[in-house]
């Protein structure tokens, strides 16, 4: 950003504030207030996941049935990444927000239980106002924030949404203390009150498309229609649903991120198109269907600044060129990071444009404990 000094004067000591910094970095965070209560209406749109708006920063009560709050300090925010968020550091002027849709069938299962069928980051720009998207692929072979090394998808089950933050936060380096967690339900519902989405169907994703229908109906108890042809179409929530479930086609669960990816960016198209009265309502209608540690109450006065956001970058992680396959173990095939190093300072680049991250001593010793763990079982 134009108002940020280089890393490099930052790191050297150049940009350090005088001693009245503390007031001033209030003062930043009280006038940023309004720009990220504005950010969360559109987050919770596109993604799907409704009921956002960024409670910690407002120090205002909980309300509803699955709104929840974090510590940050259980969260291994490190300090190295605690810099970069001040004036001058280059995570400065961004908002980062996890973004998990479970494979939960009852409410219950929204808190702990769930595997993670996506793992997303939402990273925000709140100065241009544009958002880039990180699918975590759910079989990544990391430590899930237990000191314990799976597929990163059952760190949601494990722990919830505190642990799978954490999980996020310390293999990355990242700095996120908000989530938003929809299930099937959550996520049509949002879909329908949107009036659907338009999706490009392929005749390899069309018999899936159904199949996966069968499942998300019995989920939540509703009919469905099935997809008879190919070719771009209004899609429903349960075949929206269905179509972000899809893995057994070419490029497996690497293909089914971009599509989860390309029905947010549907999404946010539709919502665009709508008006305040319709976009409450989607709000109000999914409340019971999302936890979240973010309140939605006062959302409703920044309807009207959905346009001043857009996705405009996507990306998978682990990198194309810097994964490999594995079968390890007990733990069974997987994506294992051919460098978590490596792969942190590529995502810290496409986040941030941080050509000059060094990846702390956490995510090294990690980095190093996954190469031990995974080279026997690396495919040749």
């Amino acid at each position: 950003m134009a108002t940020q000094r280089s890393n490099q004067q930052y790191r050297n000591g150049q940009g350090r504030a005088p001693q009245g910094r503390p007031q001033n970095r209030r003062n930043q965070k009280k006038s940023n207030k309004g720009k990220i209560i504005i950010f969360a209406i559109e987050i919770i749109i596109i993604i799907a996941m409704i009921a956002v708006l960024l409670l910690v920063l407002t120090n205002k009560s909980t309300e509803g049935p699955h709104v929840t709050v974090l510590d940050p300090e259980k969260l291994q925010i490190n300090s190295q990444v605690q810099e970069e968020k001040e004036e001058g550091g280059s995570m400065h002027g961004y908002i980062n927000i996890a973004l998990f849709g479970l494979d939960a069938t009852t409410d219950k299962q929204l808190y702990k239980g769930s595997r993670s069928d996506s793992t997303m980051i939402a990273s925000v720009n709140l100065d241009t106002g544009d958002i880039k998207l990180v699918s975590l692929y759910r079989d990544t072979y990391l430590n899930i924030g237990n000191e314990s090394y799976q597929k990163c998808n059952a760190a949601y089950s494990k722990g919830g949404a505190e642990q799978a933050v954490k999980m996020i936060n310390m293999n990355f380096d990242m700095d996120i203390e908000n989530f938003v967690a929809v299930g099937y339900k959550g996520l049509s519902e949002v879909i329908d009150g949107l009036g659907g989405v338009w999706i490009d169907v392929d005749e390899q994703e069309l018999k899936h498309l159904n199949n996966y229908q069968i499942g998300v109906s019995d989920t939540i108890k509703c009919s469905y229609t099935p997809v008879t042809s190919t070719g771009y179409q209004l899609l429903n929530g349960v075949q929206a649903t269905a179509y972000c479930r899809i893995r057994y086609t070419a490029g497996s669960d690497f293909k089914r991120t971009e599509r989860q990816r390309e029905v947010i960016k549907a999404m946010e198209a539709q919502a665009k198109k709508a008006d305040a009265a319709t976009l409450l309502n989607v709000m109000n209608n999914a409340m019971d269907n999302i936890y979240t540690n973010i309140d939605m109450n006062t959302l409703t006065e920044f309807i009207g600044s959905i346009s001043k956001f857009s996705v405009t970058d996507e990306a998978g992680f682990p990198r194309e060129n810097l994964r490999r396959d594995a079968n390890i173990g007990a733990v069974g095939l997987s994506i294992v990071p051919a460098s978590l190093n490596e792969n942190s300072k590529w995502l810290h680049e496409f986040l941030f444009n941080d050509t000059e991250y060094t990846p702390s001593e956490t995510v090294t010793d990690i980095s190093n404990t996954i190469q031990n763990k995974t080279s026997a079982y690396i495919k040749k």
